[in-house]
Order: C-alpha cells, then sequence, then structure tokens
C-alpha cells in the first residue's frame, strides 16, 4: 500500500517513470546502493524523529549521521527518532520504505545539505524494494515545500 501511496503521489509530481522497482532489497542504504549500482552516499536515507510529538522527516545523504548539536541548534529540541515499531503510524511508510512521497498530512519534511553533494540521489518510494531516481532539483520540487537544513555532521 505504502508503494501506491508513493507511486500517486510521484505521478501527480510528474516523476512516476522515476520509480525503480527492485527484485532484491532495498531495506538498508548498503542493500540499496548494491541493488542500484551506485555508491552509498547517494541513497537518499529519510530519518524520521518525533518533535513535540509531531513526526519530521529529514531526508540525508546515505553515509550521513545526524549531529545531535547542529540538530538540537537548528530544531531547538533534542533529536528523538520515532521508534521503529511506531514509524508506519507516525509517518505512513515502515522502515525500508520510508520516504517523503505519499506520508501523511502534517508531516513535516526536510532536506540536509549534504544530498547537495550529489547530481542525482535515490530515495526509497514507499517499501523495501523500492527507490526513485530524481535530480537534487528534482526531489527539491518533489518534496513541495519542504526546507533545507544543515543537521549532519562534516
Amino acid at each position: 500500500m505504502s508503494l501506491e501511496k508513493a507511486k500517486i503521489y510521484l505521478k501527480e509530481k510528474g516523476y512516476e517513470d522515476h520509480i525503480i522497482e527492485l527484485e532484491q532489497s532495498s531495506a538498508t542504504v548498503s542493500l540499496a546502493a548494491e541493488a542500484l549500482g551506485v555508491e552509498e552516499g547517494m541513497i537518499a536515507k529519510t530519518m524520521s524523529f518525533l518533535q513535540n510529538d509531531l513526526p519530521v522527516l529529514i531526508v540525508i545523504e546515505g553515509t550521513a549521521r545526524i549531529d545531535n548539536r547542529k540538530y538540537k541548534d537548528t530544531f531547538h529540541t533534542k533529536a528523538k527518532m520515532i521508534p521503529f515499531d511506531e514509524v508506519e503510524q507516525y509517518i505512513g511508510h515502515a522502515p525500508g520504505g520510508v520516504c517523503p512521497f505519499g506520508i501523511k498530512e502534517g508531516v513535516r519534511v526536510y532536506l540536509d545539505e549534504s544530498l547537495k553533494k550529489f547530481d542525482e540521489v535515490y530515495p526509497a518510494a514507499g517499501n523495501d524494494h523500492s527507490a526513485v531516481k530524481l535530480t537534487i532539483a528534482e526531489l527539491e520540487n518533489a518534496c513541495g515545500n519542504a526546507e533545507w537544513v544543515d543537521v549532519c555532521k562534516e
């Protein structure tokens, strides 16, 4: 169902033909990179957090890690990830397929500056056997009003 929600959303944005459905799992950065034949940094991993009980997604480059100090300076709260077994209820996609497309209403989306190292990136498309090939400009467009942040370690 999550893949279908992401497909509908991406079709509305004009990116349906960018969706890649895979035979092998893309549930982790390393599996996705292997399945797509790209470097791990090009996998745009979508991390889910709670800020004052409100769900937030931050899309970062595949090998990046959240810098707790930068996160707190940016959002004025500690980084608190959504527990694994609660991600789907908050976001609308299960872990391994979390992406900023076809998500639940009210989920804020941020894009991390770390993504700008690459011309193209591959976020998931709603399940653990999918990806979407997008340029940075296409990702920004597909995410609507997403704000750019700098919350990853150098």
